[in-house]
């Protein structure tokens, strides 16, 4: 099960990466009636349910959790939420790479803290260290790492053409 819940945790990074770098292709294969970010979305969320179901194969929980889950995954949710309430679906999957107008967002934590959402999702992990076996964990935040680095270097002549 060790390298199939590998490969689950690591399987939505090359398909961000995919989407950042060659968003046109991702336009084009959602088609004129399918919003490319709602369509990401849903995408995202069933990569997420195999990265859940892999990491809940390898782990061992007990209760009550040691006294650093609470604050980790309470402050990496909400760094998760913050960021889902300022940008939307649009601003959170990628709608600026697909040709959408996305408003600029200076409100907190952005500002304060450079990609809150995966240092929210970093957080959440870094809470369940005492039940996930932390090679896990590691792997899912290189995820993470990588997609920072990818996403530093946006090349506005590689976005997708503006959405009509």
């Amino acid at each position: 099960m060790g390298v199939l819940a590998c490969v689950a945790v690591i399987s939505p990074f090359p398909f961000y990466y995919w989407l950042w770098r060659y968003p046109q292709t991702w336009v084009d294969l959602c088609g004129k009636d399918r919003d490319p970010c709602h369509v990401m979305a849903m995408v995202s969320h069933v990569l997420k349910l195999l990265q859940f179901i892999a990491i809940l194969s390898v782990s061992t929980f007990s209760w009550p959790p040691p006294f650093y889950f609470w604050p980790l995954f309470f402050s990496g949710q909400f760094l998760n939420v913050r960021v889902y309430q300022l940008l939307g679906e649009s601003g959170t999957y990628y709608g600026v790479r697909f040709g959408k107008n996305i408003p600029w967002v200076t409100q907190f934590p952005f500002g304060v803290i450079k990609d809150p959402q995966y240092v929210g999702s970093v957080l959440s992990l870094v809470a369940c260290l005492s039940w996930v076996p932390y090679t896990y964990i590691l792997v899912w935040i290189l995820g993470y790492v990588f997609m920072v680095h990818v996403e530093s270097k946006e090349d506005p002549g590689s976005r997708a053409k503006p959405l009509s």
